[in-house]
């Protein structure tokens, strides 16, 4: 434990509410079967019995396009939190316990387990900080909007899509929020609790919080994973690093995602370090009740009760192979930087080939006397690279804007629903990239030489290296899977030679296929594999919760590719069938 405010002191769970919790989350259950909804006057009441500070929020949204995973378009919905004030300081500092509710989701034991804890919370007066006990609506949609509302700012106002969250202020605050903990719980008993670190566009949590976590379920004997797999007990024979390797790998992948894998995900973008915890129950013959839940998140609570300033110590960039051990900054960043040198030695290499083209007639005159002048075809020919870069942004600006704009007429002419019609747009923008070269050889001159294609290749290679050192900068796995498959393609690739080879290679290190590839792997990893028609309807998904959750949450993933790397890619293309 990097952090001294956390480390140094010791605490004495006291929490035994287990047959209270239980009751709530019997009562809520019943009121929420009664009503169809979230029953916002049965949380406001009880909220109100065990002390707290009561306000409710009522927000609505209309998603760009129906999410057909959770059935919805136009959403509306009401979050309750209740406050509860420190007695021992101003309120100038927050901690938030937050329960999601959507209309699809058991958590009926996890808004249990949190009202019981605000019942023993209201009993103590060691609290220096003030603590939020929030339950929202519509799962994610309802944490951003409230979140927004908090903080007075509405990140999604400028999106492409007129979706800005609609929602009512806030009546009730509390101080600058340190740290947030989400719980998700479907089931009385838990066999083991899982914590989810990955954020949106792969933002992860101070690793303090995590190491504080993993403390406490020792402490209690709670039986913690990470990824859904358990930490391995031997490291020294060859089975505990292939395990470490598979969790590592799982992570990589969900952080490359840029999707909010839990309710914290959208914290961390407000600075706010927090864990989304899950209650697993499976089969193992660990056997554990609310009380031992209650008591890992008393234990956190009040060590982090003792920060004096934002959780800053640790990590902020790291990789987990296991909860007791993490790959620090310094150790994986030289891989992706090995790979990224690969593209400045090539594109120094055409440099040097290009300047000694320039330069060999000049010295040749030098030499032996006056020449003629070179003709047209000789020179540089930076004319014949402004039709390519122009049109391979045009695509990729079709690319992130048509599928949304033109989801309307697409269901007026063709019989699919406006979520289909948006993914068959993106594959057809896609697949129409594949006649770029016949078309950027209309407005080429004919003239461009060996010389105009070398150059071509000079300015991509520089393009796709600045950006995949910006996207290692802020989410190194995306970074280094892009790199880990574009980069060898994009090294290779010239007009002359095995074309065929070449363009199958370039066809398979795509953006979308390095999409569809990773969800086979991720599977995998998962021991449960896919068959090609269930990857495919996965991809396809995929593509639709993409766009999605740029719109709603913001999410960079789609954009990145979309205006930057499938222009890039396009530039590689037409280097390939230059002519």
């Amino acid at each position: 434990m990097s952090e001294n405010a956390m480390g140094s002191t010791m605490v004495e769970e006291q929490f035994a509410g287990g047959d209270r919790a239980r009751g709530f989350a019997r009562d809520f259950a019943a009121h929420r079967r009664k009503s169809g909804a979230l029953p916002v006057a049965w949380l406001e009441r009880t909220m109100r019995s065990v002390g707290l500070e009561v306000y409710a929020q009522s927000f609505s949204r209309k998603l760009p396009f129906p999410d057909e995973t959770h059935e919805r378009y136009m959403v509306s919905g009401t979050n309750v939190y209740g406050i509860l004030r420190a007695p021992r300081a101003a309120s100038t500092e927050s901690l938030v316990l937050t329960v999601p509710c959507g209309p699809d989701s058991t958590n009926n034991q996890a808004v249990g387990l949190l009202l019981a804890l605000a019942a023993h919370f209201r009993g103590q007066i060691y609290w220096a900080k003030d603590i939020i006990f929030l339950v929202t609506e519509h799962d994610l949609l309802g944490t951003e909007a409230w979140l927004e509302a908090y903080h007075d700012v509405n990140v999604t106002a400028h999106s492409p899509a007129p979706t800005g969250m609609q929602s009512s202020p806030l009546q009730g605050r509390a101080g600058a929020i340190q740290a947030a903990v989400a719980l998700e719980l479907s089931s009385d008993v838990v066999t083991s609790l899982d914590v989810a670190v990955e954020g949106l566009n792969g933002q992860l949590p101070n690793l303090d919080l995590l190491n504080l976590f993993q403390t406490f379920c020792q402490k209690g004997g709670l039986l913690c994973t990470l990824q859904g797999k358990l930490q391995p007990q031997d490291w020294t024979s060859i089975d505990g690093p292939l395990h470490g390797l598979q969790t590592l790998l799982l992570m990589v992948l969900q952080q490359a995602s840029g999707r909010p894998h839990g309710p914290h995900g959208l914290f961390l973008r407000y600075r706010v370090e927090a864990l989304t915890l899950r209650g697993i129950n499976s089969f193992r013959h660990y056997k554990y009740d609310l009380v031992a839940v209650g008591k890992a998140l008393e234990g956190m609570f009040r060590k982090l009760n003792h920060l004096l300033e934002r959780l800053h110590q640790s990590f902020f960039l790291y990789l987990l192979p296991a909860l007791s051990r993490f790959v620090s900054i310094g150790l994986y960043v030289p891989a992706a930087g090995f790979l990224l040198l690969v593209l400045v030695l090539k594109a120094l290499g055409l440099w040097m080939q290009l300047h000694e083209a320039g330069v060999g007639p000049e010295e040749a005159e030098a030499a032996s006397g006056p020449s003629p002048p070179l003709p047209p075809a000789q020179g540089m020919g930076l004319a014949s690279l402004v039709a390519p870069l122009l049109i391979s942004q045009a695509m990729g600006l079709a690319l992130y804007v048509l599928p949304v704009l033109g989801q309307h007429v697409a269901t007026q002419h063709f019989p699919v629903a406006e979520a289909e019609a948006v993914v068959l747009t993106l594959l057809a923008i896609y697949a129409a990239g594949l006649a770029l070269p016949h078309n950027t050889h209309r407005v080429v001159s004919s003239q461009a030489t060996d010389r105009g294609w070398m150059a071509l290749k000079l300015v991509a290679l520089i393009y796709l290296a600045l950006q995949l050192a910006c996207i290692t900068l802020t989410n190194f796995s995306l970074g280094f899977l892009l790199a880990a498959t574009m980069v060898p393609a994009a090294a290779l690739t010239e007009p002359c030679g095995p074309r065929p080879l070449y363009a199958a290679l370039l066809v398979l290190t795509s953006p979308a296929a390095t999409l569809l590839g990773s969800l086979f792997l991720w599977r995998e990893l998962q021991e449960a594999p896919l068959s090609l028609a269930e990857g495919w309807q996965l991809f396809l998904t995929a593509l639709a919760q993409g766009v999605l959750e740029h719109h709603t949450y913001g999410a960079l993933l789609f954009p990145l590719l979309a205006l930057g790397l499938y222009p890039c890619w396009l530039l590689f293309w037409n280097v390939l069938f230059w002519k």
